[in-house]
């Protein structure tokens, strides 16, 4: 409605313009070739715009026939592009969905439509890799590296290609050309890093992650555990043969994480045997407080070199409350007792958790109590029996291995920071029943004896 008002009030309004254009009085006199023409001049007006809109018509015409070629090489050019730019997203949909083979056709077709794109080149030497087409992937890619611009994402195509051909060291390689490109690629770093702790070169281990950038808490946490892990490690390694070098390293752990366990007992082990038995045991009964762990209340029972099983009990109970707050506490206070002979403070250390989730740690020291304090052998052997079938104690556990001290480093994985104070997993299975009695082989029936001729 509104559309055709519109029209029949502009339609109104160019016919008053024309007609007052008519209407205007005066004439206009034109003269060329020897012709003499007297128009009036609303009539010339008319005439002039009438001619303006033919030649600018015809203008338009001769333009559009002229720029044609052009217009069809520029609509060829961007239907090639939108067919390879579909293409390309064909591929990588036909890559994720686990189809390498029709990921590389359509990563070809995008390529030949798009030279340019080095996208479509780099999806291809992926689909070669997960084809397993390596001799194809390897010139994709280095083919790759020479634009800086798609340098890292080919050594990063290099790098996976070369762990899949378990060549470690030519993956490392591209790890490194990766991380000088740069600094901020996280697979480079990482894979850089995990060689430099699995060849205990710690110094370098530690300046990498000093350059770390940590922006949220959660990466500051992170980059304080690894310098703390990376220090305790050198810590380690120092303790016999450098012992102040150990000692800064752990004391530079102890900073970034106050409570980490096994600096402690390195620096308090390193401080025992310079004679600073003060500041060991400061340390200890610091770390004890916080962690409750039964290595710490070991060392500090042991920290005054030479000193009887007496007077290692009466250091332990300097820490130890009684009744024990809780089992690693009680297992504490109880093993030194029955190295004292103490046998009834033994026992009542162990008594809050003699119950049916005595673990095989308690089970343990209380046959010894048996056998030690009454000699009781059927008591003892049942608390042993008891002991196998208990649950088991917290230990240093990594990737299923079970150590007796901390290492900074899984034997199984080459993983930092593998080692948790934890139970160790219990693997239970389904009992198998048992085997069939062997089935004797049925004896053959023996043949009948041949019949006698007739006669």
């Amino acid at each position: 409605m509104i559309r055709l008002a519109s029209w029949i009030v502009g339609s109104l309004a160019i016919t008053a313009l024309a007609a007052w254009l008519i209407s205007l009085p005066g004439t206009l006199t034109l003269e060329a070739a020897g012709y003499r023409m007297q128009p009036r001049l609303g009539a010339a007006i008319f005439i002039f715009i009438l001619v303006a809109i033919v030649v600018i018509g015809l203008w338009a015409i001769l333009r559009r026939i002229l720029s044609a070629p052009r217009n069809m090489a520029r609509r060829s050019r961007e239907r090639r592009r939108e067919q390879g730019v579909e293409a390309l997203s064909d591929a990588i949909v036909a890559l994720q969905a686990g189809d390498p083979a029709r990921a590389r056709m359509l990563a070809r077709e995008a390529q030949a439509r798009l030279p340019t794109n080095a996208a479509a080149r780099l999806l291809e030497a992926r689909a070669d890799l997960a084809l397993g087409d390596m001799p194809a992937a390897r010139e994709h890619y280095r083919a790759l590296i020479a634009s800086e611009k798609t340098a890292v994402a080919a050594l990063t195509g290099l790098y996976d290609q070369a762990r899949a051909q378990h060549r470690p060291e030519a993956a490392l390689t591209f790890a490194r050309k990766a991380l000088a490109l740069a600094p901020q690629s996280g697979w480079a770093a990482d894979a850089v890093f995990d060689d430099l702790t699995r060849r205990g070169q710690w110094a370098d281990a530690v300046a990498m992650v000093n350059v770390e950038q940590a922006s949220s808490r959660e990466d500051r946490a992170r980059k304080r555990r690894r310098q703390a892990v990376i220090e305790t490690a050198r810590a380690r390694e120092a303790e016999t043969s450098a012992p102040l070098a150990g000692l800064d390293h752990a004391l530079t752990a102890l900073k970034l994480l106050p409570d980490f366990v096994p600096a402690a007992l390195i620096a308090a082990r390193i401080h025992i045997n310079r004679g600073d038995t003060r500041k060991a045991m400061s340390l200890l009964r610091r770390i004890w407080r916080a962690t409750g762990h039964p290595d710490v209340a070991a060392l500090y029972a042991h920290a005054q070199p030479g000193a009887s099983a007496v007077e290692r009990l009466r250091r332990l109970g300097e820490i130890i409350e009684t009744p024990p707050p809780h089992r690693a506490a009680g297992m504490a206070l109880a093993r030194s007792a029955i190295d004292a002979y103490d046998w009834p403070l033994a026992r009542s250390a162990l008594a809050p958790f003699i119950g049916p989730d005595a673990t095989q740690g308690v089970a343990s020291l209380m046959a010894e109590i048996e056998e030690g304090q009454s000699g009781d052998q059927g008591k003892a052997r049942e608390w042993l029996a008891r002991a196998v079938r208990a649950p088991r104690d917290p230990a240093w556990t990594a990737d299923g291995l079970v150590s007796d001290e901390w290492e900074p480093m899984s034997p199984v994985t080459g993983k930092l920071d593998a080692f948790e104070w934890k139970v160790p997993m219990t693997i239970t299975g389904r009992p198998l029943a048992d085997p069939p009695p062997p089935q004797l082989p049925v004896e053959a029936p023996l043949p009948l004896a041949p019949a006698a001729n007739p006669t």
